[in-house]
């Protein structure tokens, strides 16, 4: 069996691009393309539209994608999260409808996880969903959801036996939005944007065919979906020239391709995935701090930290990494969003107190100063993800649980 080396895939790529890219294209046309070629997930199995590629030729792929000037796949959670989670977890008939359906932009996916009484403690869910015959009726409430305004398909997480353990009772859902009884509410944050949303629902439906990973077995498919979201946190992006938004509610399946390339979409992590480092040595040279030796001292260390970042994602993707390297790349993203806060402040000086079109640099730090406290919190906090380093990495010993293993309709709430 012949080994692929970086070097064919650079060449396979150019010469696809070379025959494939045209800017003239939609946006739907551009990923119909793009998913056929495996090239829009080249981690994903090939069985799975991907090309069975470890992260390191990956990379390969987004670099050629980015020097071609061609957008990227799908920004969102479908391809961050939906994705690889149906690629572990779902059936055959189940990949062939959703992840194609992700990679060509038909499909918006939102997560709804978090409630009121359940975020850190996610296990402690309430929301319900019962059978009625080959349906799945389903009633309570979420919040935080990202983008959920603008997505036709949730990720869902319901308890479907209230009599077995919190963590055993749960089961995964892919989920209509665009259904009745479901009401999404807008969170305006500090930034004025409203990214995040609360979800009431009442009554709404979903099939028992959209169950993924099995009945019952909704946690393990969760902690699926949560690695993939750590690990996506931490790696800051594909890197290609740029991306739109999918689903049928974006308005961006049917412009013009070419028009989006330069708007590259780092998920919302407010300060520009693994970039940050050279955002800000851009933004001292413009505001004439980079001279400054302290200025330049906190530059050297977010370069420093944003390249360690870099090959502890290699390593993870290419499975020469420890169980806990989702979590730690969730960490090591908060630790720079706060840092790129103080070296963003530290160059703008008074100018941080300007926003908008008041600020004579964009805004941009600005903002991403009040959006910086959100990832420290979503996607499990950075203190949960120490919890299960020390848990479940270094083997030291849980917090004692008076009510494990009792039915979860026996337990305390907010216990």
């Amino acid at each position: 069996m012949a080994v692929i080396t970086a070097e064919l895939v650079r060449e396979q790529v150019q010469s696809w691009l070379a025959e494939s890219w045209d800017p003239d294209l939609t946006v739907a046309e551009w990923w119909e393309r793009l998913m056929r070629s495996g090239y829009g997930a080249p981690t994903w199995p090939e069985e799975d539209f991907g090309r069975g590629y470890n992260r390191a030729l990956a990379n390969v792929v987004n670099e050629e994608l980015a020097k071609a000037g061609a957008i990227g796949p799908p920004a969102g959670l479908g391809y961050l999260l939906a994705g690889p989670t149906i690629v572990a977890h779902g059936t055959r008939e189940q990949k062939d409808l959703w992840l194609t359906r992700i990679l060509n932009g038909q499909d918006a996916w939102c997560q709804l996880f978090s409630e009121p009484g359940a975020g850190s403690d996610l296990a402690g869910l309430q929301c319900k969903a019962e059978r009625d015959g080959d349906e799945w009726v389903i009633t309570g409430q979420k919040v935080w959801t990202s983008t959920a305004q603008i997505c036709n398909l949730g990720m869902l997480i319901a308890r479907t036996n209230p009599d077995a353990p919190k963590h055993t009772g749960i089961s995964y859902f892919a989920f209509e939005m665009d259904q009745p009884g479901v009401e999404i509410r807008p969170l305006r944050e500090m930034t004025g944007r409203a990214m995040f949303n609360e979800v009431f629902i009442d009554g709404a439906r979903v099939p028992d065919w959209n169950m993924i990973g099995g009945l019952n077995n909704g946690w393990a498919v969760t902690n699926t979906t949560l690695a993939a979201e750590r690990a996506g946190l931490g790696s800051g992006g594909s890197g290609a020239a740029g991306s739109a938004f999918p689903g049928p509610l974006s308005g961006q399946l049917d412009k013009r391709v070419g028009d989006l390339v330069g708007q590259v979409r780092t998920g919302g992590t407010g300060g520009g995935g693994l970039n940050m480092a050279q955002s800000l040595i851009k933004l001292a040279k413009d505001t004439g701090r980079a001279g400054d030796p302290t200025v330049r001292q906190n530059l050297a260390r977010m370069y420093s930290l944003q390249q360690i970042g870099k090959f502890s994602s290699l390593r993870a993707r290419g499975g020469n990494a420890s169980a806990g390297a989702p979590n730690m790349a969730k960490l090591m993203m908060s630790d720079m969003l706060r840092l790129n806060r103080e070296v963003g402040t530290q160059i703008l000086g008074a100018e941080t107190m300007l926003m908008g079109k008041d600020a004579a640099h964009g805004g941009g730090v600005q903002e991403m100063i009040l959006f910086s406290p959100g990832p420290s919190i979503y996607g499990g906090t950075d203190q949960v993800q120490r919890n299960i380093l020390g848990e479940r990495v270094l083997g030291l010993p849980k917090e004692p649980d008076p009510n494990k293993g009792a039915p979860f309709k026996d337990v305390p709430k907010n216990a």
